[in-house]
């Protein structure tokens, strides 16, 4: 059983909720010991000779947090910066204390890396953006330094990592469920309570196209509560194409259509499959497996042979988890969506995120 479907039953019965809100409560004082830890000197905050810039959440998952970095990281290349994502590459299957660089090695094993910075790496190939992964972010920042001489550190998934001194919080918030129920995990999705949006130097609100416009300021308003001068950014995920990974080749949003089979491993795949019917999609079959899923031959077979020859689409974080020997069990249209977010208001409002990435001096 997954950790959400024994949330799911704990959340069923009030003993259940009884625990989970117990948990919740230890948590929120576990947290609070650590910042209290950095703040007061009891721990080291480690500096390092360059800028680092967070992107991080205040909830668990599905903000669209991967999205986000790929997007400063493309902002900041195009514009000719020296930049580095450092991430400390959750759930990867084969760990060590060296940190693991993915630079220009088209032979790296996503395992040593974990499936997020593996795929950022690759969609970043071009910009030739270095990714460096260790669970000591401070190593994996300083090695970013000496390696690559990396004006700008964008550190993955961070906010409540506090032992790598930043010099900006950007804090994603998701329109369609911003806080949850307002409690700590496991009871609630808070990784902290809200007044940690006071750290935020920006705040972008992503989603928005599934939020009313009421809905939306009233997140802002609730944000207000807690850091009335930041700045909120709202965005939206955009679908841009799909790529027929057995072909290798990409395709129009409107050459995949009627009905299609999907699969991924992700905090909120619902988003995911929402976006898919939103295309024009209609979706026979579904599977949903627990984020960071680990995919193995008999996924593929399952998939192969109960699809019914209908069209199968998955995300890229999803595939670049296959087994290797996939191309011998999916031989036709197996499609990727690519995603990408979109600030809203163009360039005006692009330049505001640019700003916390990398001010103008």
């Amino acid at each position: 059983m997954d950790l959400l479907a024994l949330k799911e039953n704990l959340m069923a019965c009030a003993p259940g909720r009884w625990v989970l809100l117990a948990a919740s409560k230890l948590y929120g004082w576990a947290g609070w010991l650590d910042r209290l830890a950095y703040q007061n000197g009891w721990k080291t905050v480690k500096s390092v000779n360059g800028r680092v810039v967070c992107i991080g959440n205040i909830t668990a998952g599905g903000t669209g947090k991967t999205t986000a970095v790929l997007l400063a990281a493309t902002l900041l290349a195009k514009k000719g910066m020296r930049v580095a994502i450092v991430s400390r590459g959750y759930k990867r299957q084969q760990k060590s204390k060296e940190a693991v660089v993915l630079f220009d090695n088209p032979d790296a094993d996503w395992r040593m890396a974990g499936d997020e910075p593996f795929m950022m790496s690759r969609v970043l190939s071009q910009y030739k953006v270095p990714v460096v992964i260790a669970a000591d972010r401070a190593l994996a920042a300083t090695e970013a330094l000496r390696r690559f001489k990396s004006q700008i550190v964008l550190l993955d998934d961070g906010l409540q990592h506090h032992r790598l001194k930043r010099d900006a919080n950007i804090i994603l918030v998701d329109a369609k469920n911003p806080f949850g129920n307002g409690y700590l995990l496991p009871y609630g999705n808070l990784r902290e309570p809200l007044e940690g949006l006071k750290r935020a130097a920006l705040i972008i609100l992503t989603h928005c196209d599934q939020a009313t416009p009421r809905e939306l300021e009233d997140i802002k308003d609730k944000i207000r509560e807690y850091n009335d001068t930041v700045e909120i950014l709202e965005s939206e995920h955009k679908p841009e194409y799909y790529f027929d990974i057995c072909q290798s080749r990409k395709v129009g949003l409107d050459e995949v259509k009627g009905k299609a089979a999907c699969f991924c491993a992700l905090g909120h795949p619902e988003t995911f499959e929402k976006t898919l019917e939103n295309l024009g999609l209609t979706l026979a079959q579904k599977w949903r497996f627990p984020d960071h899923q680990f995919y193995t031959e008999d996924h593929l077979r399952t998939f192969e042979e109960t699809r019914n020859g209908l069209p199968l689409v998955t995300t890229f974080k999803d595939f670049v988890k296959f087994p290797d020997n996939w191309r011998e069990i999916l031989t036709k249209d197996v499609y990727v969506l690519s995603v990408n977010l979109k600030i809203r208001g163009g360039e005006k409002e692009e330049e505001k995120l640019e700003q916390v990435l990398y001010p103008k001096r």
